[in-house]
């Protein structure tokens, strides 16, 4: 939630609150301004943390950075998809991320254009539009979805085998998040990003 911008309305909530309820927070990674956020409001805190607290990906992934030019990332798209569909009869799910809104629209509009099957979500879809796209997407009758990082927030969806990172993210949080949607319950699986020079100053944390 604090991702999605809605750290003003957690507090103006939580200032509304009796001071002598029970909190608790959970997280998947442990940014400062999560820590921030408990330490305003949880007073003598306990924090219980499960595994290691260096941010890190699931060993399950295989991470395959390509380095590219912006204006070659539609054409290396087309020919990773292509790659994944003849080399495998069940391909599975895929999640490929984008930045914005408009790039979700116009990357649908790209793979449609040659004759795959696809769905999109982000934060201007209706809430009808975005169950008929999850229901196409879970039952696998379109297996690929392109969405923003605030649509996909929460998404629990089985079988996705790859995640690909078309715009790659602004932190390496984010992109610890998005790569783990693929790669559960101790399954494998691939993620992708086309990392060009606009993200130079990720490539440290990358490494």
């Amino acid at each position: 939630m604090l991702d999605m911008g809605f750290e003003p309305q957690i507090r103006k909530i939580l200032s509304q609150i009796r001071p002598d309820r029970q909190t608790l927070m959970w997280s998947a990674t442990w940014p400062k301004e999560v820590k921030q956020l408990a330490e305003d409001f949880l007073g003598n805190y306990i924090q219980i943390n499960i595994g290691s607290l260096e941010l890190s990906a699931n060993h399950n992934i295989r991470q395959v950075i390509d380095v590219c030019e912006e204006h070659d990332k539609e054409d290396k798209l087309k020919s990773l998809l292509s790659e994944i569909y003849d080399t495998s009869e069940n391909p599975g799910k895929i999640i490929i991320f984008v930045e914005t809104k408009r790039r979700v629209d116009n990357l649908v509009r790209f793979i449609r254009s040659f004759g795959v099957r696809c769905g999109a979500i982000h934060g201007d879809k209706s809430q009808s539009e975005r169950d008929y796209v999850l229901r196409e997407f879970r039952s696998g009758k379109s297996n690929i979805l392109v969405a923003t990082d605030v649509a996909a927030r929460g998404l629990d969806v089985d079988g996705i085998k790859y995640v690909i990172n078309f715009d790659y993210p602004q932190s390496s949080e984010d992109y610890i998040h998005r790569i783990g949607r693929t790669g559960r319950s101790n399954t494998k699986g691939t993620s992708y990003a086309f990392f060009t020079k606009n993200n130079a100053k990720q490539s440290r944390a990358l490494v």
